[in-house]
């Protein structure tokens, strides 16, 4: 008997074979049969198509949920601050704290990064200030007034452990929104009202016979100064103007408490009795009318959520933070101050020197170059 040659699992796979056979000398040519295996992506090939693309478009539109979370290099970075953390729609808060400087610092960036983000559907306006300067004040409250005008948002504020003077001005910015202004227990609020800080050091600058030698076009130029001796004509003519500064100042900031608390819209001697300049803890703002209620910040987000029109379940809560300072940055901010002179910072002599007026809680208004800033 022939053996058997061994398979070899290399050798070639065996050649096809004629279909039928024919005698020899016959003019019938040979058909073959070539036998091939079915093709796996002829089978297949649809449906891995179908699934490939469904699997482009589900990475695309989980992109586009993320892509907010990367801020561009310079400008606030959006962060998750509560609710759900994958929903495209979100609520956005907008910090304000420390006292308030010229307005076109932080604060005024987190406003234009919610004026550009078309996934915000409600704004919570966290203010915790004791104000500041009265152009400051006034600028950020217009550019959240235009916010609110042009994107059509709902705007609810969260005061935290003080939202007076300038930082109430800014808490009217909901207008006449019901049940939109919420403090904490704790918070202090209120202290409606303008002050122009003034010092008169001409008796110090005496008793060491030191003159204030100004040449200046009109008396009224060097106004404020607090290095000019006076005579009482002269401070009390001088004073009446800077009061007169002043009621203009105040006569605009009782419109704007009117615009954002219909109650005191025409009721006058209502309005007067809380725009003394007096702080008031919550529950006396609450009963005065100059809030609407007592709470957290996660029930003003809960009602921001409510005037929006979506569930709270299918919103993202983001908050801004600053950007990282850069080494180009700082060395900007060293090389652009002003020069100093035996440890004295010039330029905040010639801020307490000049007359301007303040939307401001505080007793002491030079501090505020040194307490938290918007910027």
């Amino acid at each position: 008997m022939s053996s058997i040659p061994p398979a070899d699992s290399h050798s070639s796979p065996p050649s096809p074979q004629p279909t039928n056979h024919h005698e020899p000398g016959s003019e019938k040519p040979v058909q073959w049969i070539l036998q091939q295996p079915p093709s796996l992506f002829g089978r297949y090939g649809k449906l891995l198509l179908l699934a490939l693309g469904i699997a482009v478009i589900g990475l695309l539109g989980l992109s586009a949920a993320y892509q907010s979370y990367f801020s561009p290099p310079g400008e606030p970075q959006e962060k998750y601050h509560s609710l759900s953390k994958t929903a495209a729609k979100k609520i956005a808060v907008i910090h304000v704290s420390g006292t308030i400087l010229e307005g076109d610092g932080f604060i005024k960036k987190q406003i234009d990064q919610v004026r550009q983000d078309d996934d915000v559907v409600g704004v919570v306006l966290r203010i915790n200030s004791p104000g500041g300067t009265v152009t400051g004040s006034d600028y950020l409250y217009h550019h959240l007034g235009k916010l609110i005008e042009k994107r059509k948002l709902p705007l609810v504020v969260s005061m935290g452990s003080m939202c007076a003077s300038g930082g109430y001005y800014l808490a009217m910015a909901v207008g006449d929104q019901t049940d939109a202004i919420y403090a904490e227990p704790t918070t202090w609020t209120g202290s409606i009202g303008v002050v122009i800080p003034h010092y008169d050091l001409s008796g110090l600058l005496a008793r060491y016979d030191v003159k204030d030698d100004s040449v200046a076009s009109h008396k009224f130029k060097l106004m404020g100064s607090p290095t000019r001796l006076l005579s009482s004509e002269e401070r009390a003519e001088e004073r009446a103007l800077l009061q007169t500064l002043v009621d203009k100042s105040f006569d605009r900031f009782k419109d704007i408490v009117r615009h954002g608390r219909p109650k005191f819209k025409n009721d006058d001697p209502a309005l007067d009795k809380v725009a003394t300049g007096q702080i008031f803890t919550a529950q006396q703002a609450l009963e005065l009318g100059l809030i609407d209620k007592i709470g957290f910040i996660e029930e003003a987000i809960e009602r921001v959520a409510k005037l929006s029109g979506h569930e709270l379940d299918k919103l993202r809560c983001v908050k801004y933070n600053k950007p990282p300072v850069s080494l180009s940055t700082l060395l900007g901010i060293h090389l652009n101050r002003p020069p100093q002179a035996a440890g004295i910072d010039l330029h905040s002599l010639l801020r307490l020197a000049s007359p301007q007026a303040y939307y401001l809680c505080t007793g002491y208004p030079w501090i505020r170059d040194t307490v938290g800033s918007n910027r």
